[in-house]
């Protein structure tokens, strides 16, 4: 069975956005990336598009501290959002309040956008910045997708037991509008489910 062209292949980088105003037009669609800053975030976009630099891999956790935005080409207006890392980045408290106050409203007001992955380690599921960060989408009714990172960390039981049990903690407190799926951008372990979950987000 031949392997699908990766609708992600071409992304490259557009713009980054400290303030609401900094934004591209409120149009066409996108998908966001959050996560705590050493959960494999930027690995993981990374991998999605089969690309080593896309997104910066950073020795120091929080680099991220913009709305970084990737257009994927031919596609106009079609964008990969990464967010900046929580949970880790040792950052001043009053910019830690404007990240918070910037991605409030992004998410309360953006109509381009159609879904969210959040990268959590799979080691270390379903931290209290997680379950906010799932609870802002939930609250606009998008659908959010769990990737649990690193997931060659683990043994193949291992992983599939904290799989499981992240599901059920997910199906209690959400619903069935958040999935969940085992990810490993070293083996590249579930890139193609992920592929399959944003592509069809934004109607590629």
């Amino acid at each position: 069975m031949a392997t699908l062209p990766n609708p992600f292949a071409r992304a490259d980088y557009l713009l980054a956005a400290h303030t609401p105003r900094q934004l591209p037009p409120d149009e066409g669609a996108e998908v966001a990336f959050a996560g705590r800053s050493n959960a494999g975030k930027s690995s993981a976009l990374n991998t999605l598009c089969q690309q080593n630099a896309l997104a910066r891999v950073s020795k120091t956790p929080g680099r991220t501290q913009q709305l970084v935005f990737f257009g994927l080409p031919p596609h106009e207006g079609k964008y990969l959002v990464d967010l900046p890392g929580y949970g880790y980045a040792k950052v001043p408290k009053d910019l830690q309040a404007h990240w918070q106050a910037f991605i409030d409203q992004y998410f309360r007001t953006r109509q381009a956008l159609r879904g969210l992955v959040v990268v959590m380690d799979i080691r270390h599921p379903l931290k209290d910045y997680d379950r906010n960060m799932i609870a802002y989408a939930a609250e606009r009714g998008l659908p959010v997708h769990a990737l649990l990172t690193k997931a060659d960390k683990l043994g193949r039981g291992a992983a599939g037991n904290t799989l499981l049990a992240v599901r059920r903690d997910l199906a209690s407190a959400f619903g069935d509008t958040v999935s969940a799926q085992t990810f490993s951008a070293e083996s590249k372990a579930g890139v193609e489910e992920l592929r399959k979950v944003v592509a069809g987000w934004l109607g590629l």
